[in-house]
């Protein structure tokens, strides 16, 4: 299959690991998504293991490589534009979350998506961790019974971030981009769709980021009287020995499961004191991605979670500008 990259500034990694040991799938070209965005640091690392294109234009690169699969990796604010057109010329579209970063565009991709023959799906990768893959499996083996409340963290390091970070009409906003993540999590792990949500953020202590959100609290209700909440934060200090610290806490009516520091810990009825689960090998979220693709099973994400989680965290940020509840 041939693959294209539009954009370098996403998780552009996930195709890359996704493509190790695969010979029959090739990425043939690569272009920015974004007017200031550089792509040539990237495409030079690419052109010692494929034989890959660099155009100035995304639109010129789709209509002359004719790809099966597009990834859309750009600035933030261009996701939507660029899956419009992938989408528009029914090019399977493998998009960097959020997806868009307002609801009116988000409503433009699903509009083109429905029109389409293409497959979708967001670039929520870290489903496929171990630690979250072992959550999941034993959640639905009925290790914790029903579900019924949630606490998630995404903390980051800040560093220093590109210039399109300091604008909400470039970067979206730390709950789209940070907290989209923690956000899946939650629907993915319960199986409960959104129905409200109260949040905050703040841009105090942001580093001179300009309009760049660093902290962010999150509440959801979901169906069925399920609570969610997720802490976002860019709070992280430099020295920390990861960029990230991801967590996540869910009780249910027969025990409670969390993932912590990379390991998955389960208390129940008929477990004595805390136990620490093996855990489950790492999958690779492009590789199945291209399988299901390919006809080869389902994806573990699919285009209509990919959606709506998007709408969930545009959402939440909407009920952090306007400080009021908002309901699905």
């Amino acid at each position: 299959m041939k693959i294209v990259l539009i954009g370098s500034t996403g998780h552009t990694n996930y195709v890359v690991e996704g493509l190790k040991d695969n010979y029959e799938d090739q990425i043939v070209g690569i272009a920015p998504g974004s007017e200031t965005e550089e792509v040539d640091s990237l495409y030079q690392k690419l052109a010692k293991d494929y034989d890959i294109k660099k155009y100035n234009n995304y639109i010129e690169m789709l209509d002359q490589e004719k790809p099966d699969v597009a990834a859309v990796a750009c600035h933030f604010g261009d996701h939507a534009q660029a899956a419009i057109e992938v989408l528009n010329r029914n090019i399977n579209l493998f998009v960097e979350k959020p997806i868009a970063t307002t609801l009116s565009k988000l409503a433009e991709v699903k509009a083109a998506y429905k029109k389409s023959e293409a497959k979708l799906a967001a670039m929520f990768g870290i489903r496929y961790k171990p630690w979250f893959l072992t959550a999941h499996k034993y959640i639905k083996e009925g290790a914790i019974g029903e579900v019924r409340l949630m606490n998630a963290q995404k903390s980051y390091r800040l560093g220093q971030r590109e210039d399109f970070y300091k604008k909400r009409e470039s970067y979206g906003g730390t709950i789209p981009w940070v907290g989209s993540h923690a956000i899946d999590w939650m629907q993915w792990l319960s199986g409960k769709d959104f129905k409200s949500v109260y949040a905050s953020h703040s841009t105090k202590a942001n580093k001179n980021h300009g309009e760049l959100e660093v902290s962010a609290l999150c509440h959801f209700d979901f169906e069925d009287e399920v609570a969610g909440s997720v802490n976002i934060d860019y709070l992280r200090p430099q020295n920390a020995t990861s960029h990230d610290d991801d967590r996540i806490r869910i009780a249910g009516d027969k025990g409670v499961i969390e993932v912590l520091k990379e390991k998955v810990y389960l208390i129940n009825d008929q477990i004595e004191g805390n136990r620490e689960l093996p855990l489950l090998a790492k999958k690779e979220v492009f590789a199945d991605f291209l399988n299901w693709v390919k006809g080869n099973g389902e994806s573990m994400i699919t285009a209509e979670e990919s959606f709506r989680v998007t709408e969930a965290a545009l959402q939440a940020r909407r009920s952090a500008d306007q400080k009021k509840l908002i309901h699905f």
